[in-house]
């Protein structure tokens, strides 16, 4: 599902050239789950960028599928990640103005889905089911509790059905319940309906549930035992 290979980051900055990645390489099986760990500023959120196609390297290849992301142009890499990915992000960035059925529905508005609207609809409001908000349908995110909001945005993750899920320190904001929860509905994503995931968190105990871990550290990924 996922083969990186030799993929180096460099950014420049006023009198010198920072890299944050170098060499690196990750291989992922498809409907395998790994979490990425290490400290602030190591590069990990810079590498699920370059995964989920919102970036490109400096150097190497990233392979997802059949498709060699790093040479997608702007247009194929927008149609690319709303076909194929999904994206949940410790900021659950839910449109204030939507209901959560609204907010779900927002990723089928882009792009040139054919599917009748009454079956996605449908499949959104299975999805809100299954983490616990059918209740919630008609209220607005500023009604939502901080787990609630992260739940709609992983049922907005899913509603494209993308065969591979990035998450971005999902639980940083949350209580341990709430973190508990949310580890849940990501490791049951993954068993029950074969989505590859790749969790990037400083949540120890998060990484540990998912399984395989790697510490990200010196501008390379290392195999990791989570403690």
């Amino acid at each position: 599902m996922i083969s990186a290979t030799n993929i180096s980051k460099s950014f420049e900055t006023p009198g010198e050239t920072v890299d944050v990645l170098k060499d690196l390489s990750l291989d992922l099986a498809d409907g395998e789950a790994a979490s990425i760990i290490g400290p602030s500023g190591s590069g990990k959120t810079t590498l699920l960028n370059l995964i989920g196609a919102l970036d490109r390297p400096s150097s190497g290849s990233i392979w997802i599928g059949n498709q060699d992301i790093a040479t997608l142009t702007a247009d194929e890499a927008t149609r690319f990640r709303n076909h194929s990915l999904g994206f949940v992000f410790q900021q659950h960035y839910l449109l204030p103005q939507l209901s959560v059925l609204e907010n779900v529905l927002v990723p089928r508005l882009a792009g040139d889905w054919k599917e009748p609207a009454e079956e996605t609809e449908q499949r959104a409001r299975e999805l809100l089911a299954k983490v616990g908000l059918d209740h919630r349908l008609k209220h607005l995110p500023w009604q939502l509790s901080g787990g609630e909001k992260l739940r709609t945005a992983v049922a907005r993750a899913l509603i494209n059905q993308p065969s591979l899920v990035l998450a971005d320190e999902p639980t940083g904001s949350l209580d341990p319940s709430s973190t508990d929860t949310i580890a849940d509905l990501l490791l049951d994503l993954n068993r029950d309906q074969k989505v590859t995931l790749l969790v990037v968190t400083h949540n120890q105990a998060l990484a540990k549930r998912i399984g395989k871990t790697f510490e990200l550290r010196d501008g390379k990924l290392w195999s990791a035992v989570a403690k």
